[in-house]
């Protein structure tokens, strides 16, 4: 499976489970260690492990093992490593605090970069 065809699923996944403020950020022109991350917020702690769990479900039955699981047990704020596409499920107030969008689509140069949301 394409590193784009992962990040569908994975954007499927997370809509699937009603989750808020999804957003795909392309990332290959920043970096090696993925092609994408999505970012995506739970109403609670149990919503967010909630997602997580669905992604991870979708994933396998796709073929694509998770690497690793960061986060579950405290719920705000989970990453879900599928190698191609990794996958932030936070709380609303520490999405809002790390602010990863705006981290990831600063270019090196410091000009704002593309995102597909």
């Amino acid at each position: 499976m394409k590193s784009e065809a992962l990040t569908d699923l994975v954007v499927e996944a997370l809509d699937d489970v009603k989750a808020k403020d999804i957003v795909r950020l392309d990332v290959r022109n920043m970096t090696t260690v993925t092609d994408y991350m999505v970012v995506a917020s739970g109403t609670s702690n149990r919503h967010v492990k909630a997602l997580v769990d669905n992604v991870a479900e979708k994933a396998k039955a796709a073929g694509h093992r998770p690497i690793g699981i960061e986060g579950a047990e405290g719920g705000e704020w989970v990453l879900l490593d599928l190698h191609d596409t990794l996958v932030h499920v936070m709380l609303p107030k520490v999405r809002e605090f790390y602010n990863l969008e705006k981290l990831w689509s600063i270019s090196p140069l410091g000009d704002a970069a593309a995102t597909d949301g």
